[in-house]
């Protein structure tokens, strides 16, 4: 394991990192979702779940697409376009309910 880090270029290093921490930012969702969930006693899926998938996405997109992984750059893609999605439909109805409310 040491060799194959060694045998990484400074550019490599850097995208491995961003690699890395992108896939940390995705998994730790999760975590996030869990604890909210039990806090509340059901099923739940806070807001900062959409941001860690945006931006865990992202890492991983930057990555995938320095390496040329085609399968990696479409998934990530097309999840990151729903992240956004869902973030725009809860402040969008935030919005209305403030506006109804006023």
């Amino acid at each position: 394991m040491i060799n194959y880090f060694q045998s990484l270029t400074g550019l490599e290093l850097i995208f491995l990192v961003i690699g890395f921490t992108g896939q940390a930012l995705f998994a730790s969702r999760f975590i996030f979702q869990w604890i909210y969930s039990e806090k509340k006693g059901e099923s739940y899926i806070p807001i900062i779940f959409w941001y860690l998938s945006i931006f865990g996405g992202i890492g991983l997109l930057t990555y995938a697409i320095f390496r040329k992984d085609p399968v990696i750059i479409l998934g990530q893609s097309f999840g990151i376009f729903i992240y956004l999605r869902n973030l725009y439909l809860i402040y969008n109805k935030k919005n209305e309910k403030n506006i109804k409310s006023n």
